[in-house]
């Protein structure tokens, strides 16, 4: 068994797999790293590996203390990748998008990718079907557009993620819910759009936290898989 982990921006996802199938997943924060692992493994004794991604403050040596009963497998910039990286400061992409790029490459073969993962920031990476990787673009995700309006603003107040009544909203709460949610929503079905115009034989894939409030709302066919990066996290691995 593999132990998949992902170390975002705002959260810990890990998933666990039995070859290609994934057994379980679990989400918690950074301060209850130790003890969800210790929970985690020993549920599950059959875990020979833990293959990670991080681009979240939290120290490498959290998981290598674990190499007495796993083999730990840290996704880096030196680790090779299935294609070919054209972005001009190539050690500055994120691991996070490289990893998804990947698993875009392995899962998808023969396509053009658009990957966009919705999480505290949302990502968008092009790779062709050549295996060619572009570039993207980054914005930010929903709860950064909840959080900016009330850190930058003196009296629009902090919402929670909440479905707009309308692309108009008729009160303050509702204005912010119709702009933060409808904005990103029509940004990415501008993204989209845009890039069916340009190529043909694609797919389209939407994941990160966001996926199912999101999928629904986006015009365009796409595959929608909140769980993408540990699933390439573990094709990568295998």
């Amino acid at each position: 068994m593999i132990l998949a982990i992902d170390v975002g921006n705002s959260r810990i996802k890990a998933a666990v797999f039995e070859n290609s199938k994934l057994v379980e997943h679990f989400v918690f924060v950074k301060e209850n790293l130790e003890n969800s692992l210790s929970i985690i493994i020993e549920k599950f004794s059959s875990i020979t590996d833990l293959v990670l991604s991080s681009v979240g403050n939290v120290e490498i040596d959290s998981f290598l203390k674990y190499q007495n009963i796993l083999k730990v497998h840290c996704i880096d910039h030196q680790t090779a990748f299935p294609f070919n990286n054209l972005y001009q400061t190539p050690l500055t992409l994120g691991i996070d998008r490289m990893v998804l790029s990947a698993g875009a490459v392995i899962q998808f073969p023969k396509k053009n990718r658009l990957v966009i993962d919705a999480g505290t920031c949302v990502t968008y990476d092009f790779i062709d079907e050549f295996d060619n990787y572009h570039g993207g673009a980054i914005s930010p995700g929903l709860q950064l557009r909840y959080k900016a309006l009330n850190d930058y603003t003196a009296r629009l107040p902090l919402l929670a993620l909440d479905n707009p009544e309308n692309f108009i909203g008729s009160s303050t709460n509702a204005a912010i819910h119709a702009g933060v949610v409808n904005g990103l929503v029509y940004e990415m079905n501008g993204f989209i759009e845009d890039f069916e115009k340009k190529h043909s034989n694609f797919i389209i894939i939407l994941t990160g936290g966001d996926t199912d409030f999101l999928a629904k709302r986006l015009k365009n066919t796409i595959f929608a898989n909140s769980n993408f990066l540990l699933e390439s996290l573990n094709n990568i691995f295998q």
